[in-house]
């Protein structure tokens, strides 16, 4: 049984979460708390193997709850948001900084079209999510991993002129994504593609909390677009995005590839036609193989990819794949990708 604390003010709400978590057989809810405050004492006290957090509480909001949690009982944290206002979510992506795992919009209530899909992916995160393993988030370890083996780096194929760079990502891909556009230096000269699958209604608060830590402009991609050198594009919801020859961003509703729509390989397979050897693309941490086979044709066609490690992913589904295929160049803990992009943005070794 995966025990679970559920944390949330509203009295409503958090009944209908206790009712949607609880009728599952693999799932044992242990507790629930009103506020932050509520919240670091039950953990302390029944130590769950997931929370499921919101933001907007009293006394102790869900931010610095995970904060708190992350600090003293490391714990994987799910926030549970009722709100898709851009600025709002932009707070919410903030907890996933502070060590929370993934954000989901609150599910639909019952007699909504959409109830039993959203209530179904609570469940299945919160059990994907238990398996997680957390680590303290403050002090930030130390740790320094390896590059890729000597015999993959020096695969790479360097003398290609780079010419866009485009990622995929999904559970625990936000705060990757944002320690690689942090890092990047405001000239860094290529355009950047980005596939995060997301709950829908999230993805433009992700832009603008991306956007508040890097010096690269970063946009909600539109159809029709022209790429410019030194922007960051990021695919809407529901919505396919490939680039075509002339350096357009195109977006349609062609169908869900993986099951998902925006999808990586969609994207990753498009740079392949386009850009061929002159590209890089990478995977980094999220569930699945979104993308995997897709970086694989791409590093046939002599384009330089890489691939999050394991160590550092939440979930090694998407880069583990690609890795199974030999579809990565190097492999990578999200604080060298950025040297390693700015290198090849600029021809060196």
């Amino acid at each position: 049984m995966i025990k679970v604390l559920v944390v949330e003010d509203s009295p409503v709400v958090r009944e209908f979460l206790v009712h949607i978590l609880g009728a599952d057989p693999g799932i044992q809810v242990i507790g629930t708390a009103n506020d932050g405050e509520q919240a670091l004492e039950a953990v302390a006290r029944q130590r769950p193997d997931v929370i499921t957090m919101d933001i907007h509480m009293p006394k102790l909001d869900g931010l610095e709850a995970t904060r708190r949690i992350m600090e003293t009982y490391p714990t994987p944290i799910v926030i549970v948001s009722g709100s898709t206002d851009p600025r709002e979510v932009s707070t919410t992506f903030r907890a996933m900084e502070a060590g929370a795992v993934a954000v989901l919009r609150r599910p639909a209530g019952i007699g909504h079209p959409d109830h039993e899909a959203s209530a179904r992916e609570l469940v299945q995160t919160v059990k994907l999510m238990s398996e997680v393993k957390v680590i303290r988030r403050w002090p930030k370890a130390g740790r320094q991993p390896e590059l890729a083996p000597p015999a993959q780096a020096h695969d790479a194929p360097i003398e290609a002129k780079a010419r866009v760079v485009a990622i995929g990502a999904s559970t625990g891909g936000p705060p990757v994504l944002q320690t690689i556009l942090s890092a990047l230096p405001k000239d860094f000269p290529l355009p950047i593609l980005i596939v995060q699958h997301m709950a829908t209604g999230f993805t433009q608060g992700f832009v603008q909390w991306l956007a508040q830590t890097s010096s690269l402009p970063v946009h909600l991609a539109t159809h029709d677009e022209r790429i410019r050198p030194g922007h960051v594009y990021v695919a809407p919801d529901e919505f396919q995005m490939r680039v075509e020859r002339g350096g357009k961003i195109v977006l349609t509703k062609d169908e869900p590839e993986n099951g998902l729509r925006p999808s990586v390989s969609y994207l990753l397979r498009s740079v392949a036609e386009v850009y061929g050897r002159d590209a890089v693309a990478g995977l980094l941490s999220g569930m699945g193989r979104d993308g995997a086979e897709e970086l694989k044709l791409l590093r046939d066609r002599g384009a330089t990819t890489f691939a999050q490690d394991k160590e550092s992913s939440v979930v090694h589904g998407m880069p583990g794949e690609a890795i199974k295929l030999d579809a990565a160049t190097f492999i990578l803990p999200p604080e060298k990708i950025p040297a390693v992009l700015t290198n090849l943005a600029h021809n060196r070794k």
